[in-house]
């Protein structure tokens, strides 16, 4: 199993202080895994459980590697923010009772800024035969804001990432080696829109079929 270093954890935890976010989620899988996920940060359960994709999301993410006969045992999970970004809102119980919660929320630019070292770190030292991005802000994260998953999803790219050069920087630079990227919706995108299962499903099978063609 592959493990982050502990001065990179507490690097990323200092990098992100101030940011309304809560807790640290390493990466979890194989250093030379068939697959590398790359999502957008942890959920509540995450955060909690210290696991990348877990509870409903986690689920779905199951039954997709399934599909082309892998567990979570052959993919590194991770994601572009380590920490779950939170937004404090008002919730409205039966009984008219109103209370506070935090629910998750998308990480800003900034957040993703702040973790950049820890998935370089991990860009450099994984080997997986291809990277899966789960939804826009992993796959912005290494090809940049015009990449859309609508667009891009189940298509096979060969290209540069995005890389921070030092820690003081606030610009991504292009990386020289090149990655092969399969991109495709987060697994949660299924809840909030049942069409998206079909362009999924379609998806994990193009990725099977480069994973089988990869063997040979």
């Amino acid at each position: 199993m592959f493990e982050l270093p502990d001065e990179l954890v507490t690097l990323g935890m200092k990098r992100i202080e101030g940011f309304p976010v809560e807790g640290f989620v390493k990466g979890k899988g194989p250093k030379n895994p068939t697959i590398m996920l790359i999502g957008e940060a942890p959920g509540e359960n995450e955060a909690i459980q210290g696991i990348p994709f877990v509870g409903r999301a986690g689920n779905e993410l199951v039954k997709s590697l399934a599909s082309i006969g892998l567990t979570r045992d052959n993919v590194y999970m991770t994601s572009a923010v380590r920490s779950r970004p939170y937004v404090w809102k008002e919730k409205k119980a039966r009984n008219g009772e109103i209370t506070k919660r935090k629910y998750n929320r998308p990480p800003t630019q900034q957040e993703i800024i702040a973790h950049a070292p820890v998935l370089d770190y991990e860009l450099t030292h994984i080997a997986p035969t291809v990277i899966v991005t789960l939804g826009n802000v992993g796959l912005q994260r290494l090809l940049g804001k015009d990449a859309k998953v609508s667009v891009l999803h189940g298509q096979l790219i060969e290209h540069e990432v995005q890389y921070l050069a030092s820690l003081k920087e606030t610009k991504f630079i292009w990386s020289d080696e090149k990655y092969i990227i399969i991109p495709t919706y987060h697994p949660a995108a299924v809840f909030y829109r049942p069409s998206n299962r079909d362009y999924l499903e379609e998806d994990w099978k193009e990725i099977g079929k480069y994973i089988a063609s990869s063997k040979c």
